[in-house]
C-alpha cells in the first residue's frame, strides 16, 4: 500500500525515476516531488514500465510517497481559445502526467489552477471544469489531479478555497481530484496573513478544504502578504516566518498529506537542514 503522508522535497529526475526516489531519501525525506516530464513542454514523455516500477517498488519498501507536478505550460483555464490543437495538448499532457505517477505509486499529479483574461468571468471556471473532465474520462488509475491554489500573480482566478471546492464539486469525476495547498500562495494572495492560521484552519475545516487535502507546497514567502507575489522562501527565512510555518505544520489537517518544500537548497547542495527542522517541529 502506497504511503499517504511524508516531508521532503522537489528533486530531479536525473537517472531516472528511481533515482529520484533515492535521491530524495538520502537527503532524510519520507516524501518527494518530481516533474514527470520536460517542464517547460507538453509534449507526452512514453513511460517507460521497468523504471516507474522500480520507482514505485522502492518507495513501497522504503517509505516514501511522492507527488508529480505537471509542466509550467499547464493551464487548465485556456480551454479552446488557442484552438482544439492547444486544448487538446494540455489534456493530452496532463493525461500522460497522470499515467506515469499512477505507474510510479504517486499519490497524484499538481496542476495548477489556471488563468484567464476574458470579458466573461466565468469563462475560465468552466474552461477548468471541461478540461479536467476531459482529462479524467475512462481514468481508472489511483493517481489524482492535485488542484494547486494560486497567488494571484495573473489574476484572482484560484485564489480561495471556494473556488478549489466549487470546481472538483461541479465535475463529473470528484473522485480523481484532491487539493495542493501551497503555503506561499496562499500568503501571497492574501488568504492567509501572518498569525492568522488558526482562522485560516477553521475556515478550510467548515469549508470541508482540508477533507480534500492530499499534497503541500511548503514555502516561505520573500513578499509580504496580499501583495500577490510567487516568491519562494527557505522555510522561516520569509515573510511568513517560522512560529507560522511551524503552527501550520503541527496541524492535523497539513501534517497528514503529503508535504514538499519547493525552495532553494541549503549550504549541502541538499533540503537536509530544512526538512530536519520541520520533523522537529513534529
Amino acid at each position: 500500500m502506497r504511503p499517504k503522508t511524508g516531508i521532503g522535497a522537489h528533486v530531479s529526475t536525473r537517472g531516472g525515476f528511481v533515482q529520484a526516489a533515492k535521491r530524495a531519501y538520502e537527503m532524510g525525506a519520507t516524501a518527494f516531488q518530481y516533474f514527470p516530464k520536460n517542464p517547460r513542454s507538453l509534449s507526452p514523455k512514453r513511460l517507460d514500465p521497468k523504471d516507474a516500477a522500480q520507482c514505485r517498488d522502492w518507495c513501497e519498501a522504503n517509505g516514501l510517497a511522492s507527488i508529480a507536478h505537471s509542466p509550467y505550460p499547464t493551464n487548465p483555464a485556456l480551454g479552446m481559445t488557442r484552438g482544439e490543437a492547444g486544448f487538446h495538448a494540455i489534456v493530452n499532457s496532463i493525461r500522460n502526467d497522470l499515467e506515469i505517477s499512477d505507474a510510479c505509486g504517486s499519490v497524484g499529479t499538481v496542476v495548477h489552477f489556471g488563468h484567464l483574461q476574458a470579458s466573461d468571468p466565468l469563462e475560465g471556471y468552466r474552461n477548468v471544469i471541461h478540461c479536467l473532465d476531459t482529462v479524467l474520462e475512462k481514468w481508472q488509475g489511483e493517481a489524482k489531479i492535485l488542484l494547486e491554489n494560486q497567488a494571484g500573480d495573473h489574476g484572482p482566478m484560484g485564489t480561495t478555497m471556494e473556488e478549489l471546492i466549487q470546481i472538483r464539486k461541479l465535475s463529473r469525476y470528484p473522485e480523481h481530484i484532491a487539493f495542493c495547498f501551497d503555503t506561499c500562495h496562499a500568503f501571497a494572495s492574501g488568504m492567509w496573513t501572518p498569525g492568522d492560521e488558526a482562522a485560516l484552519l477553521d475556515k478550510g475545516s467548515q469549508l470541508g478544504y482540508w477533507d480534500g487535502l492530499a499534497a503541500v507546497h511548503f514555502n516561505d514567502s520573500k513578499y509580504a502578504s496580499g501583495l500577490k507575489k510567487d516568491r519562494h522562501a527557505r522555510v522561516g527565512q520569509g515573510q511568513i516566518g517560522y512560529p507560522g510555518m511551524q503552527r501550520l505544520l503541527q496541524s492535523p489537517e497539513i501534517h497528514r498529506a503529503v508535504v514538499v518544500l519547493e525552495t532553494e537548497a541549503g549550504e549541502d547542495g541538499t533540503h537536509r537542514e530544512d526538512i530536519q527542522i520541520m520533523r522537529s517541529w513534529l
